[in-house]
């Protein structure tokens, strides 16, 4: 994890060049084009037993809040979603930001913090949380590890996968940075989040991305061993 750590502190420090310019540039867009607050504001969990008031930018109109119920699901069968992509309460500029995923960007103070990581799993309001818990008892393992600013998920679109699929990913990333955590693994994540957002790369679809999670982690012992069992008995066929 202190490799993890150094990675997040390395890039948060270096590529300040360029995200505080795309900061305060959004921040003037949403303050221009929407108004006050410029900035939204709500407790998170980030990890597991760790609630933290994050920010990002506001991309909805002032009173969403108000305006629906949050504490429901409506986008039938995906609780990670509760808001519909193409709900109304979205402003102009929210839809900018989201497009360009560029929403999260004010979370860098949580990353430097220590709060959060550059790549981990989304941070997630209780509401959601309970949600999912009622659905799926292994929900929490999606915290074992720091809430990031991008994941595995975002490789692949939140829109684009189920509850169970979305976990299952969460839930692999995780034992791959507790179990056989590789900086290359992080590095990936992170490139082809930008290359995607960038249009330079087409999405991957769960498999993909569970593949790329098992290529760029450390073979456990279990693992090691399930190997050499497949070649042996693949060497008994040949044989």
């Amino acid at each position: 994890m202190r490799t993890k750590r150094v990675f997040d502190l390395f890039v948060a420090i270096t590529a300040a060049v360029a995200w505080v310019p795309v900061l305060l540039g959004s921040a003037l867009m949403v303050l221009v084009m929407s108004g006050r607050p410029v900035f939204y504001r709500s407790n998170r969990w980030v990890r597991s037993g760790q609630m933290v008031r994050t920010v990002k930018f506001r991309t909805m109109v002032k009173n969403a809040d108000k305006l629906v119920n949050r504490q429901t699901v409506p986008v039938e069968g995906v609780r990670f979603l509760n808001i519909p992509p193409d709900s109304p309460l979205y402003t102009r500029p929210g839809r900018i930001l989201e497009s360009l995923g560029l929403t999260e960007i004010p979370q860098l103070i949580h990353v430097v913090r220590g709060e959060m990581s550059i790549v981990g799993n989304r941070p997630l309001p209780e509401n959601v949380m309970q949600c999912l818990r009622d659905e799926y008892p292994y929900a929490e393992d999606r915290f074992l590890t720091p809430a990031g600013l991008t994941g595995p998920v975002q490789l692949v679109g939140r829109d684009s996968l189920s509850d169970s699929e979305r976990l299952r990913i969460e839930g692999a990333y995780c034992r791959a940075v507790m179990h056989g955590y590789r900086l290359r693994l992080d590095f990936t994540v992170l490139l082809s989040t930008v290359l995607i957002v960038a249009h330079i790369k087409q999405p991957l679809d769960y498999q993909g991305v569970m593949d790329l999670i098992d290529r760029h982690t450390k073979p456990t012992r279990e693992r090691r061993h399930r190997e050499v069992l497949v070649e042996d008995a693949r060497a008994t066929d040949v044989a």
